[in-house]
């Protein structure tokens, strides 16, 4: 469970993106949606299942309304509440069904983000998961729509796992923690 202000926890999360998932390259696509300011944040100091699920679908039903150039994507962050990664993924199914069950299937997609995530059948200590390790529990809303276009324009998407795994790993965690030092605690575990 965080200590920090809700504005420690956006800063937080906001220099995850910046520092990691735009300054190491491991979303191509996501420092041009940054740049034209179409990334929302919302956040959220609930911890009860419920309301968390009811924060989750507000957010779906907002970046449903507005216009793609308005909000591009949506990080829905959990700072509280989801700590177990293993809860995390229950919750993460559960907002699966939400989004399915609202007509929202096709338009939207989710990607998952963790402080403890793993990838089934990798072994824990391996460096991949890194790539999906953020500050607090986040769920990224991805319209469907542009998420196509711009796979389309990439010389190699299918590459890009792969090419994440590899630099990860050639950094190693040392690095990683230099680059971003939050990353330190998740080594320890702590979140």
């Amino acid at each position: 469970m965080s200590t920090n202000t809700e504005q420690q926890q956006l800063e937080l999360c906001t220099s995850w993106l910046q520092k990691v998932v735009i300054g190491m390259n491991l979303c191509p696509f996501a420092k041009p949606v940054d740049k034209a300011g179409g990334i929302h944040y919302a956040i959220t100091q609930q911890s009860q299942r419920q309301e968390l699920l009811m924060f989750f679908a507000e957010q779906l039903q907002l970046i449903a309304q507005a216009k793609d150039t308005e909000i591009a994507t949506s990080l829905v962050i959990y700072p509280h509440g989801l700590d177990d990664f293993y809860d995390y993924l229950d919750f993460l199914a559960q907002c699966e069904k939400l989004l399915d069950s609202g007509g929202h299937s096709g338009v939207f997609q989710l990607a998952s983000f963790h402080p403890q995530y793993l990838f089934g059948g990798v072994d824990a200590t391996d460096l991949s998961h890194w790539s999906n390790r953020s500050p607090y529990p986040i769920i990224h809303i991805i319209r469907e729509q542009q998420m196509s276009e711009v796979l389309a324009k990439h010389p190699n998407p299918d590459a890009i796992p792969e090419r994440n795994i590899a630099f990860l790993q050639a950094l190693g965690s040392d690095e990683l923690i230099k680059r971003f030092p939050p990353f330190g605690d998740y080594a320890r575990g702590e979140s």
